[in-house]
């Protein structure tokens, strides 16, 4: 501020509120990163504005997952503060992507469709989720990017849960327990077990369903997590 450097000031508000964010203080954190987001509009810095959105969108999704934690419910079934939050943040990853398309940045659309699926998916609307969560798998496929990747199929499998499609869940959740073995990622293919182990449940296949969970508790065993 002092040598009038207003790029400058716009990265260190965003950075501020990326940090204040991470300490839980999601009001301030929005005011900091609504700074970077002027600044970087007044001077016409396109990418600096992507972030700004995305960042927003970031601090958004945080406070709703954070007001939700204190609820076991299940994803669609949320108080109005907690709804209005996730549809902020929705709204501006919305903003972000149509920004970052414009701008031909493939890797920033990947994760706006990424966080776009999950904030979907938390508001209860799974058939928007699986839209999200393909274009974010199509993107990781692009890029090679298996742990992107692993993400979208888990995430597919979540939300064919809740429209009852157990059986396309099945699939996504073998393609993340292949991917989570690649990754050599013993805690996600733990993950994956147990998700294909309440699958196979709900499709009544308990055989297979005490397979998985088995395996599971192997895994489970062997990382000493109790």
């Amino acid at each position: 501020r002092t040598i009038g450097d207003r790029i400058g000031e716009a990265k260190a508000s965003g950075n501020l509120g990326n940090t204040l964010k991470i300490l839980g203080q999601f009001d301030e954190a929005v005011v900091c990163c609504q700074r970077h987001l002027d600044i970087s509009q007044e001077q016409g810095d396109k990418v600096g504005e992507a972030r700004a959105l995305y960042n927003i969108g970031n601090v958004y999704h945080a406070k709703g997952k954070h007001l939700s934690w204190n609820m076991a419910q299940d994803p669609g079934y949320l108080p109005q503060d907690v709804k209005e939050t996730l549809q902020k943040a929705s709204e501006y990853y919305e903003r972000n992507l149509s920004l970052v398309k414009e701008l031909g940045d493939r890797a920033a659309q990947g994760r706006a469709y990424g966080n776009l699926g999950n904030t979907q998916y938390l508001l209860g609307n799974f058939t928007e989720a699986i839209a999200f969560h393909k274009e974010r798998l199509a993107i990781a496929k692009e890029f090679g990017d298996k742990a992107a990747e692993r993400r979208a199929y888990s995430n597919l499998g979540n939300a064919h849960i809740f429209l009852g499609r157990f059986d396309i869940s099945a699939e996504y959740y073998k393609k993340t327990l292949q991917l989570s073995r690649q990754l050599k990622d013993q805690a996600v293919e733990a993950q994956a077990c147990y998700s294909l182990g309440n699958t196979y449940t709900l499709l009544q296949d308990y055989e297979r369903a005490i397979e998985y969970h088995l395996k599971h508790l192997v895994i489970a065993q062997e990382l000493g997590d109790r």
